[in-house]
Order: structure tokens, then sequence, then C-alpha cells
């Protein structure tokens, strides 16, 4: 399928319609109103339609074999979101702490599911990270501008992380930029990232807006071998909207 094919998600579809509002705001001011508004519509989770039951149960089953088989025993969930599904996870005997931008979302996580792990706030683009062998970093660099991309993987190289596990769709043709908590594909292979092809790579066997996703993939790297430092073209062209 051509990028230009795939079916418009919903998260991208409710940012686009208030765009205008979103103009100007700082990183945690926008995650705060779209936690607030659930303006990613998804029904069980403010954290959008990828956070669902049905959109991981693939990795509540798999991720503690993925960690097991790395010998991995500290996580960083960055960001964490309402760390539902993850909280239903069997990730054996790992660390969990999570972190999030949004002051509220963490109140309420560390209330709902304190006894599961740890839970601070925290900017992934800026703020010193707890230190963890391993960061998860799932549905949230295709939210991201190219900038604040950058930002976020510089930070987590510094946390000293191994090893980071990352969204990305392997299929998708070209990566182009975007608002800050809008969305849009990414495939970190491909220019500006350039990353080398991941350890593993994870099928999420996604079926939203149709089934036009379904290589939506969480794929594991070594942090050492990545370049934080690629996105500096000097324009830089936004995705084109689409009507649903």
């Amino acid at each position: 399928m051509q990028d230009d094919e795939r079916p418009p998600v919903l998260a991208h579809r409710r940012f686009q319609a208030r765009a205008a509002e979103f103009e100007g705001l700082p990183l945690a001011a926008r995650f705060a109103e779209i936690h607030a508004s659930n303006l990613w519509g998804a029904d069980t989770s403010r954290s959008g339609l990828g956070s669902e039951a049905g959109a991981t149960d693939i990795l509540r089953r798999e991720l503690g074999e993925l960690f097991a088989a790395l010998n991995v025993r500290s996580l960083l969930d960055a960001p964490c979101g309402d760390a539902r599904w993850i909280a239903e996870a069997d990730l054996g005997p790992v660390q969990y702490t999570g972190v999030d931008i949004v002051a509220a979302q963490i109140e309420e996580n560390i209330a709902q599911r304190g006894a599961r792990g740890e839970f601070l706030v925290a900017d992934i683009t800026r703020d010193p990270l707890p230190v963890a062998e391993a960061i998860l970093c799932r549905d949230c660099l295709v939210h991201l501008s190219f900038a604040n991309i950058d930002l976020a993987v510089a930070n987590f190289r510094r946390s000293g992380a191994k090893w980071l596990i990352a969204t990305t769709f392997p299929d998708f043709g070209k990566n182009l930029d975007c608002a800050d908590g809008d969305w849009r594909a990414l495939n970190l292979e491909r220019a500006p990232f350039g990353w080398p092809p991941p350890v593993r790579l994870l099928n999420e066997r996604c079926e939203e807006a149709g089934g036009g996703w379904t290589d939506k993939s969480l794929g594991l790297w070594a942090l050492a071998e990545l370049n934080s430092a690629t996105l500096t073209p000097p324009r830089v062209r936004r995705r084109a909207v689409r009507s649903a």
C-alpha cells in the first residue's frame, strides 16, 4: 500500500480539527489539553486507540519474553500514558518506572497503579530521566515534531540506557514533520533518521482505520548505535491533511 493510500487515523483527524487552538502552546500544555479533552478519541484510554486492550494484546503477551531474552531487569516507559495495558502485561522480574509530561496523568497512575511501579512527571525531550536498562517509547515519536524527536533521542542516550524500543512502520515510505500532538507514521530506518535495521521487530497486528496500518511494530535498537543529531534539514515538510 502506498503512503497516500493509507486511511487517516482518528488521532490525526481530531487534532487537525482543533489545530489552531494548539498554536504557540508549549509541549506540556499541549499534552495536558490532549489528556483533559480526550482529544485522540479512544473510548477506554485517554492515551489513544493504540493503548486500548485489543491493540495491545500481542504486546501484553510477548514483551516479557523479549525482556527475558535481553536479560533486561529495569524498564523506563517514556512516556507511559495511563499505563493501563502495561500494568496487565507479564513483564517478569522487571523493575518498572513510568514517566509522562502530563502531571494529572501521573497523579492518576500513582493512585490506580502505584503498586506496580514508580511514576514520575518528566518531559522526555529535556528532563533528566531515571536510570533503566531499556526504554520503551511506544506511540510517542509519531506525535512529536522532528525537532523534539531529536531532543528525546539525545536525552534517552544521556540516560545511560542500553536499549530503545520504539514504534516504527517499516513499510512506510517517506517521513514528514508534524506539529507536536498531531500524528503521522514514521519509518525510523528512513530519512531524516536513518537508523539501522532493528535488532528485533515485534509486529502489533494493528487493526486501526480498517487495517491500513498493519505494519505498525515495535523496533528494538541499541541506543549507542543511534545518532540523534541527524535532523538538520533547512526545511521540513508538514504532513498533508487528508479528509476522512
